[in-house]
């Protein structure tokens, strides 16, 4: 199989979801047999969030939902299980909830250089394992640094707002696709996959593009 399949990712790093969800379209894609292309994109599920939001996750909840307390309470239960089932060890009492523009502006500037996967990586396990404060350009800052990015340049960068119009470019991208969740996959500019689904269902797409690829090779 030589045809690359390019699948561009639609995230937000305090979307508890997308990393499910990520971990599932790893699962997908490491049994699969062809080379696999991935982008991510920016997505901010709540732009008016504060840097320094007063309360926890479960505060965050009610009020923007309109939720009880003790429903909020049950529903976190439920993904904190669903993550432990891919690997993945959440911690809601420590986590940050913050506003993600400047993480984002982050991750294009990961991408300029290359190591965008590492940096989704770090800032998921770091938002919701961590609980790192991704709100702040210090922390956001020694993240990049941890992962061999130059730290003074990535303030300069996130201080000047050097990547903020590609990751309104990417929020344009996804209204014009009707994108208004995430995690959203895209795969080869043709199907979208909605939500956190499970590996199978990434699998089948990836075995129908890749088909459909080799008919058309086959046709030519």
């Amino acid at each position: 199989m030589n045809n690359v399949i390019k699948v561009d990712i639609w995230s937000d790093i305090a979307c508890p979801w997308c990393f499910i969800g990520k971990r599932s379209f790893e699962s997908a894609v490491e049994g699969f047999p062809g080379e696999v292309e991935v982008e991510y994109h920016s997505f901010e599920l709540s732009p008016d969030t504060p840097v320094d939001f007063e309360g926890d996750e479960i505060d965050f909840l009610a009020r923007h939902k309109g939720m009880p307390r003790a429903q909020v309470e049950s529903m976190l239960e439920t993904v904190t299980s669903r993550a432990s089932d891919v690997g993945l060890a959440y911690d809601f009492e420590a986590l940050h909830h913050t506003n993600t523009v400047k993480a984002h502006q982050l991750l294009h500037y990961a991408k300029a250089r290359g190591v965008q996967l590492d940096l989704v990586e770090r800032l998921l396990s770091a938002y919701f394992e961590k609980g790192r404060h991704l709100g702040r350009l210090d922390v956001l800052a020694d993240i990049a640094g941890e992962a061999g990015l130059d730290r003074a340049d990535v303030l300069r960068s996130l201080e000047t707002d050097e990547h903020l119009a590609d990751v309104r470019a990417d929020q344009e991208q996804a209204a014009a696709f009707g994108i208004n969740g995430v995690p959203f996959f895209v795969f080869d500019g043709k199907y979208g996959v909605s939500g956190a689904q499970a590996p199978e269902t990434f699998r089948g797409v990836l075995d129908t593009v890749a088909l459909e690829a080799t008919v058309g090779q086959e046709a030519l």
